[in-house]
């Protein structure tokens, strides 16, 4: 019987076992930013610890940083606080820090892959949830907590309990006006948000390997929010052609070693699996969340359905819904494209693709967030940043924006926010009565437009034959 990658990568990572069942891996790449990282670097202190191996941790600042006034000091004074921490421990460890100044700013889950950093077959380990992210290039990637940055510091291991692996298959072809956020939510809503737990998933499928890298990493950036701690595909010649001649990337003859190497470490056609899923790709719509999880979502086509449990009902009394109205004609407040789920290049493309020439609705505050400085410098390179601008949306420097909202970037009061980002639970978006309906960066666009949730495909005669997935 074959093995998967999860059970590949982790054997070959795995230092020893130790108590509870747990195994120590060694992590080859570890993401740290401002947020999560200051009191691990006091925790390091006090023990008397230095960082074992400071050529393998990485910084970027993106939670706390501004996106309209970068100035320093920053007005926020906790934000400044932490921007010196960061700036203070990674000078004092020796640890590369993609500052403002570097021109390589962004968050930390776009910043990785965009420089090569994030590579198949490795292990990689970072203080925030959405650090499944890096599995689409075949990674075993871990959303960790302060503590465990610590112990990665320290250590360069983690303590972890081997995971099952379910294979959720998407097969056959996107429908126009479809893409991998559609795919992502379409799953969660099948499979639930408590799905996944004690798992890694693996994505596969037809429907998944036509994915560019952008949209694989939408796809496992999510895997989180149904439950599972890991999510990854396999790597393949998609993956090869967007890693060659990235910064980190391997040159020369290392390169093909490392083709020999990511090639090892796939699935075996006969992997032994915990659990399979198959779904069907035309089965998908545009999805849009009428709840307070990523769970409680439904097509543009549907209606809000009637409430089968207790969250349910609390999710429709919060949302100030009910039940059997349409998704389809909720008159929104803001329009946010950004985050490390949607804030990249090809998800910047695909919106001004259909933006252009035409007009934000007066009473939507509207804006776009590159997800890094790289992005931002691409999209104005291409002349993106004025069709966004001429259909009046704002256009902002790189951050994690008001996907959490831990910056000036907030809804106000009862506000409703079309959100290209990844979670909505209650207050997430900065306002403790906040409403977040998430759905992809091009339905968002349409909701900007027509001041209201609206279906893509009518907005922008999206039909088939024309261009749609990611």
């Amino acid at each position: 019987m074959g093995k998967t990658l999860l059970k590949k990568v982790w054997e070959i990572h795995k230092v020893a076992e130790i108590s509870g069942g747990r195994d120590q891996l060694f992590i080859g790449l570890h993401l740290i930013h401002e947020v999560t990282s200051p009191q691990a670097f006091s925790m390091i202190r006090e023990l008397g610890l230095k960082v074992l191996f400071p050529e393998r941790t990485f910084a970027t600042c993106d939670h706390i940083i501004p996106t309209e006034d970068t100035s320093r000091p920053f007005k926020d004074p906790l934000a400044e606080e932490m921007m010196q921490a960061i700036e203070k421990n990674t000078k004092e460890f020796g640890i590369k820090f993609f500052s403002p100044e570097t021109g390589k700013q962004g968050i930390v889950h776009i910043v990785g892959p965009e420089l090569g950093l994030t590579q198949p077959g490795m292990t990689i380990a970072c203080g925030d949830s959405h650090t499944a992210t890096h599995g689409a290039f075949g990674a075993i990637a871990f959303g960790i907590g302060t503590s465990q940055v610590r112990d990665v510091l320290a250590t360069q291991t983690l303590a972890m309990t081997p995971l099952k692996v379910r294979r959720i298959e998407v097969n056959g072809a996107l429908k126009p006006g479809v893409y991998a956020k559609d795919i992502i939510l379409y799953l969660i809503k099948k499979l639930g948000v408590k799905g996944g737990i004690g798992y890694a998933y693996e994505f596969a499928g037809s429907a998944i390997e036509s994915l560019s890298m952008e949209g694989r990493m939408t796809v496992c950036n999510m895997a989180i929010e149904g439950g599972a701690r890991v999510g990854y595909i396999n790597p393949d010649e998609t993956t090869y052609n967007y890693l060659k001649g990235r910064e980190y990337a391997p040159k020369g003859n290392e390169w093909e070693k490392r083709i020999e190497y990511w090639e090892s470490i796939k699935s075996d056609p006969d992997a032994d699996y915990d659990d399979i899923k198959q779904f069907e790709a035309n089965d998908i719509e545009p999805m849009v969340t009428w709840g307070i999880n990523p769970e409680q979502c439904i097509s543009i086509t549907e209606k809000i359905p009637e409430p089968k449990n207790d969250g349910e009902k609390e999710a429709l009394e919060y949302m100030k819904f009910k039940p059997g109205m349409p998704i389809k004609g909720v008159k929104i407040d803001v329009a946010f494209i950004g985050s490390c789920t949607n804030g990249r290049i090809e998800d910047l493309r695909e919106v001004a693709k259909y933006i252009k020439g035409k007009k934000v609705a007066k009473h939507v505050k509207a804006f776009i967030v590159p997800g890094s400085m790289g992005v931002k410098l691409q999209a104005e390179k291409e002349g993106l940043h004025e069709i966004f601008m001429d259909a009046g949306f704002e256009w902002r420097n790189p951050g994690c924006s008001m996907c959490l909202a831990m910056n000036p970037d907030k809804l106000v009061g009862d506000q409703i926010s079309a959100s290209s980002s990844n979670r909505n639970f209650k207050g997430r978006q900065g306002s403790p009565t906040g409403r977040t309906l998430l759905m992809s960066p091009v339905m968002v666009a349409a909701a900007a437009i027509a001041g209201e949730v609206a279906d893509a495909r009518e907005v922008f005669n999206i039909k088939s034959g024309s261009e749609g997935g990611e």
